[in-house]
């Protein structure tokens, strides 16, 4: 479906999950992966070249792209973690970790390669947002508010970056089946079910389709938006 055959891309949180999926198919359609994460999966190799990145740190983001070849165009920001809590009993430490990871490592992230990409005049980037940044969820205080920031962090990336030819998106998902999602309790899974219109659950490979397009020149007119794939969970 895809062709990425002489593209470069760099997907963060690529060792498992959405990001192991996004990372998979963009190596199947002939891009070059580079992957930041934290630590390497035990049980599926990495599909591309792996980076141990922490990248709620900026000098550890920084130092890593100096060594991403200078042509890479490709950006997917997909790392993030939960600390769920209520608002009254979470602790500075769980607010400051999603934020440090889920937020402010996309706009690392960004920072650091928007100028090679404006130099180059080409760039895409998607970032992973979710459903409960746009519309809040009970004991998510933390992770809701890192998605809704990154849905505006990918607007005014959009507006500062498209006239240089970078196109900034985010994709928003619902509940999706990874491995960590499919250990929860099967009443939290039968809830998110139950919300949805088309009576499935997303897939990692779903996220990875749409995330593909917006990626692809097919989607070369589109930024500034955010696709949900959440199987009619939001509305």
């Amino acid at each position: 479906m895809w062709d990425f055959d002489g593209r470069k891309a760099l997907i963060t949180g690529g060792a498992n999950g959405i990001g192991l999926a996004i990372a998979q198919m963009l190596s199947d359609a002939g891009a070059e992966v580079h992957v930041f994460d934290l630590e390497e999966n035990e049980q599926i190799p990495c599909p591309g070249i792996f980076h141990k990145v922490n990248i709620a740190d900026s000098g550890s983001v920084q130092s890593a792209v100096e060594t991403l070849p200078d042509d890479l165009g490709l950006l997917v920001n997909n790392a993030g973690i939960t600390r769920d809590r209520t608002l009254a009993k979470m602790s500075d430490e769980e607010w400051r970790s999603v934020i440090d990871i889920n937020l402010n490592g996309a706009f690392y992230l960004m920072r650091a390669l928007a100028p090679r990409m404006r130099e180059r005049q080409y760039g895409r980037i998607v970032n992973i947002t979710s459903i409960n940044g746009i519309r809040g969820k009970f004991g998510q205080a933390n992770y809701t508010a890192a998605k809704a920031g990154l849905i505006g962090l990918t607007k005014t990336a959009a507006r500062e970056l498209g006239s240089k030819g970078i196109t900034v998106n985010a994709v928003a998902p619902g509940m999706v089946l990874t491995e960590m999602a499919k250990k929860l309790p099967e009443e939290y899974l039968q809830k998110a079910l139950d919300e949805t219109v088309l009576k499935a659950l997303a897939e990692p490979e779903d996220i990875a389709n749409a995330v593909l397009f917006l990626l692809s020149d097919a989607a070369r007119l589109i930024t500034g938006g955010v696709i949900k794939v959440d199987s009619g969970q939001y509305i």
